[in-house]
Formats: C-alpha cells, sequence, structure tokens
C-alpha cells in the first residue's frame, strides 16, 4: 500500500498539502494526516474523502510515535512521499520568551522533524519523496525569532545533507521555504498587525500555491524551493552579504 503522510495537517500550509496531494496523487491508496486536533483531521476526511485517514497524535511523544511505526508495520505501508510540516514561531526577545516555549520550538521544529524522518525512511523506496517546511529564515539569523530562525536553519541543513545521503536510494529530499502566509503560524507566533514593521511590509506567500508548487518540484528532484521573486532575492542576498548586514537589513 503506497501513502503519503503528512504532520501538521489541521491548519495552514499542512491543510494544503493534504488537498493538494489529494488532487495530484492519483496514484497513492491513503493518505495520513496527522496533527493532534483530532476534530479537525476528521473533518478534512469527509471534506475529501475515505482515502484521507486520520492519525491524530503528538509527534513530539515518543510513545506515539511508535504506534505510529506499529500501523505502518500493520498495514504494509510503503510511504511515498513524507511531508515534515508540524512547527510552530514566536516572535520577541528571547529572554521574553518562556524556556518552556524556546524549549517546545527546539522539540517540535528539530526533534520531531528528525525522529519522524529516522522511524518513517525504513518504509520508503525508490522514487519516495521528503519535504520538509523550512522557512525563509533559515537565510540567516533573524532577531527577535532567534530560536524559530536556527531550528529553520538545522532544518535546511538537514534536508541538504540527507538530499546527498539518499541519492544511492533514489529519494529526493526538498527544503521548502515560504515567506510569511497569513495562516494560524502568525497568531501563535504574536505576529498580529503593528508588532514588526518588518512583516507588516513582506508580500504574503498564498499556502494553497506554495503547497501546489513545492510538490510539483519535489518530484523533479529540486533541493530547495522558495516561492516569489522577493525571496527568491532575498536568499540570494543572503548568500552573498554578511549575515551581521544581513541582520541589521531585516531587523524586526
Amino acid at each position: 500500500m503506497n501513502i503519503a503522510v503528512i504532520t501538521g495537517a489541521s491548519a495552514g500550509l499542512g491543510l494544503e498539502y493534504a488537498k493538494a496531494v489529494y488532487e495530484t496523487r492519483a496514484d497513492l491508496d491513503e493518505i495520513w494526516v496527522i496533527a493532534r486536533r483530532e476534530d479537525r483531521l476528521q473533518e478534512l476526511q469527509t471534506q475529501l474523502g475515505s482515502t484521507v485517514i486520520p492519525v491524530a497524535f503528538d509527534i513530539t511523544d515518543p510513545q506515539a510515535v511508535e504506534n505510529y511505526v506499529n500501523l505502518l508495520k500493520e498495514k504494509n505501508a510503503t510511504v511515498k512521499l513524507l511531508i515534515n510540516n508540524a512547527g510552530f514561531g514566536k516572535l520577541n526577545n528571547f529572554e521574553d520568551i518562556s524556556t518552556q516555549e524556546n524549549a517546545r520550538m527546539v522539540r517540535l521544529n528539530c526533534e520531531a522533524l528528525t525522529v519522524m524522518t529516522s522511524v518513517t525512511l525504513p518504509f520508503m523506496n525508490e522514487h519516495s519523496e521528503i519535504i520538509n517546511s523550512c522557512s525563509i529564515a533559515s537565510f540567516a539569523p533573524n532577531t527577535r525569532m532567534a530560536v524559530y530562525s536556527s531550528t529553520k536553519a538545522y532544518v535546511m541543513s538537514l534536508s541538504r545533507a540527507l538530499r546527498l545521503e539518499l541519492k544511492p536510494r533514489k529519494i529526493n529530499v526538498l527544503a521548502v521555504c515560504p515567506g510569511p502566509m497569513d495562516t494560524e503560524f502568525l497568531g501563535i507566533a504574536n505576529i498580529e498587525k503593528g508588532v514588526s514593521h518588518t512583516f507588516d511590509t513582506m508580500p504574503r506567500v498564498n499556502p494553497r500555491i506554495m503547497a501546489v508548487k513545492s510538490l510539483a518540484v519535489s518530484r523533479k528532484g529540486r533541493a530547495v524551493y522558495t516561492n516569489l521573486l522577493f525571496y527568491k532575492f532575498f536568499r540570494l542576498v543572503a548568500k552573498i552579504l554578511p549575515h551581521s548586514l544581513v541582520m541589521k537589513m531585516c531587523g524586526t
């Protein structure tokens, strides 16, 4: 049985990924959507159909991850597409974000993504794909989002290294780097209008377009995908200029 696995699928980009996979990947038998909010996942199944399978659990819970692995074995599943989308950020000075929140960002954005990739890889074969939700925040450090941007730099580095390692197995790894999107993420991150001049003036990325286009380039074997010319240019600038200068230019 060929399946897709999508974490963080209850809202925002993850929700759009679930819809886009359903519409464009007819070769899949099932699409497993993972998040903590089971009611949202059930709504998604009702909307899209029975091939969408709600698998509600917290990917930071080791026992839940073990149950996920057992379910893969039980279903004799081959994971043709793994989308590591779960994550969150907080906007504030480092010392003004609680120790617990900073640790939770690292645990979800880095540790859980790593664990989900590690336990899923044995169930993948040739021409399987991994898509990791990264961010333009990975291109350079960001003041007032120090931990978030650091976690996304980790995701970028891991994605690039894994892509090279997995080439002999013909498994591609794509790091997807969107700019700000008008999703639940902004509210959770405390990025309301007026809080950050930088965020207020940055162009918004359409999550639907982001999902559809990144799925397409993943199939083509790309390493990194950034949407909108503005952010493609920023990625180039962040490669050329010293990060100390980039941080001053992009002060939040």
